[in-house]
């Protein structure tokens, strides 16, 4: 990749020189299916009186890809403050509709730009931000064997994002990159840009919705692609070129899960890292316990995902303790595992991390939720999640509720022993606490191994 490619650039802008974790190598049918839940997001978020029009800028190589989506930058137009499309003039590329709204521009890249190598879609509005940003493998960074045999197996470097600081960063370096070319919109561009970080949304846009859309159009793409794939290869070839691109839209699906819990955690002002903190006492809980460290990874994962069926839950259910809730956040609240194990279960590679999410509200007397499971029926790692997660609930405030002490904290847990919780995992809790009280060792905050694709704010 060349140096002047916007991803390099934008790496030797950052203070530390590194890229986000979601950084790799990207097949074009996973970019196909990130890009497009982008950009639904401005057409169901946005009207033509939103204060949430965005400034967009997009980079499509040549003309042709983007007339095959010409006609949904129509509507997308109507939602957004301006758009910009570069790429290599083909037939056609001028003449539709799209291209002669008043706020759209066109750049006609020459081919000898390095732009041409890339596959940007960077969209900056008042109240967020997101991006796609990519460059195509040269032939030679291609090993002899892993040359694309159909569109859909081309490979970019690239990463998405929806950290404001790293969309306005790209977003000045493509404004100085098509400059060149029309240097009156590049002055425009920059003044646009400037009016929007000038003047913020009050009411910052809930990005919860895109990024379940991502996981969703994630899933479709995989389908399409191996459709694809049997009607153009030999069955014996298409093995091995599945697992691959299924291991790239995987890691894709698994961070837009992350990303989720992660917004879960930022709406909740009380409580905004508990995730990490489930995850990483669930953990010390599995170690005590000797679970084996497929287990142990799974805990972890589980930890971090617990609370993702709020994701589309009422802001009450984050202000108020759940007796203080109306009728519909209640039901939220009550439901949290169910819809959280139906949201996980669009991606069967976390079959395991579904049944241990949508089992933590199951109780040891058979008293809980979903499926009345009664002791060693319910997994042992859903019985950790479920007692972890009510105890760090409670050594936190909600509402008018006070945080409890950790030894308070664990006397709550303890009027539920043989009832809501088992028996033996009191015990490793409390020895836990005990422990952590005596200054033996250290309650930890977060889980020894995180993926690298939970987000970084996340972890600094």
């Amino acid at each position: 990749m060349l140096s002047e490619s916007t991803l390099n650039q934008l790496k030797a802008a950052l203070p530390d020189g590194q890229l986000p974790s979601s950084y790799g190598v990207y097949f074009k049918n996973t970019l196909v299916a990130l890009c497009h839940a982008l950009e639904d997001h401005i057409l169901q978020t946005n009207s033509p009186s939103s204060q949430q029009h965005p400034l967009v800028l997009v980079t499509f190589q040549r003309g042709k890809w983007y007339l095959q989506e010409a006609d949904r930058y129509f509507d997308i137009a109507q939602c957004s403050e301006h758009i910009v499309i570069a790429a290599v003039a083909d037939s056609g590329f001028a003449s539709h509709k799209t291209s002669n709204l008043d706020n759209v521009s066109l750049i006609y890249l020459d081919n000898n730009d390095t732009l041409v190598e890339e596959w940007n879609l960077v969209i900056l509005a008042p109240g967020y931000a997101s991006m796609v940003l990519c460059h195509e493998l040269s032939p030679e960074e291609y090993r002899a064997e892993s040359q694309p045999q159909v569109d859909t197996e081309r490979k970019f470097y690239g990463l998405w994002t929806f950290d404001r600081t790293l969309v306005e960063k790209t977003a000045t370096i493509l404004i100085e990159r098509m400059r060149p070319y029309n240097p009156e919109l590049a002055d425009e561009l920059g003044q646009k840009q400037a009016q929007i970080a000038a003047n913020p949304s009050d009411l910052p846009v809930d990005l919860t919705g895109v990024v379940s859309r991502i996981v969703t159009y994630l899933q479709t793409s995989q389908q399409q692609l191996v459709t694809v794939n049997r009607q153009t290869r030999e069955l014996v070839d298409l093995e091995g070129q599945a697992r691959r691109l299924n291991r790239n839209l995987a890691a894709s699906k698994l961070q837009a899960f992350l990303r989720m819990a992660q917004k879960v955690d930022e709406r909740d002002r009380y409580n905004p890292i508990a995730s990490l903190q489930v995850a990483a006492l669930s953990e010390t809980l599995g170690q005590l316990l000797d679970l084996p460290t497929l287990k142990l990874r799974r805990l972890r994962l589980a930890g971090l995902l617990y609370r993702i069926g709020l994701a589309e839950a009422p802001s009450e259910v984050f202000e108020h303790p759940p007796e203080q809730l109306n009728d519909a956040s209640f039901a939220f609240w009550r439901d949290r595992s169910a819809l959280g194990a139906r949201l996980l279960g669009t991606m069967p590679e976390l079959k395991a991390i579904k049944q241990i999410v949508g089992h933590q509200l199951e109780h040891w007397d058979g008293s809980g939720k979903p499926d009345g499971l009664k002791g060693e029926e319910i997994a042992l790692e859903a019985r950790i999640l479920g007692l972890v997660s009510y105890f760090q609930e409670l050594t936190q405030p909600r509402g008018d509720r006070a945080a409890l002490g950790l030894g308070e904290a664990l006397e709550s847990c303890e009027q539920y022993r043989g009832s809501w919780f088992d028996p033996t995992l009191l015990d490793s809790l409390s020895t836990v606490i005990r422990l952590t009280q005596m200054g033996l060792m250290v309650l930890p905050d977060r889980p020894s191994q995180l993926p690298p694709v939970w987000l970084e704010e996340a972890t600094k």
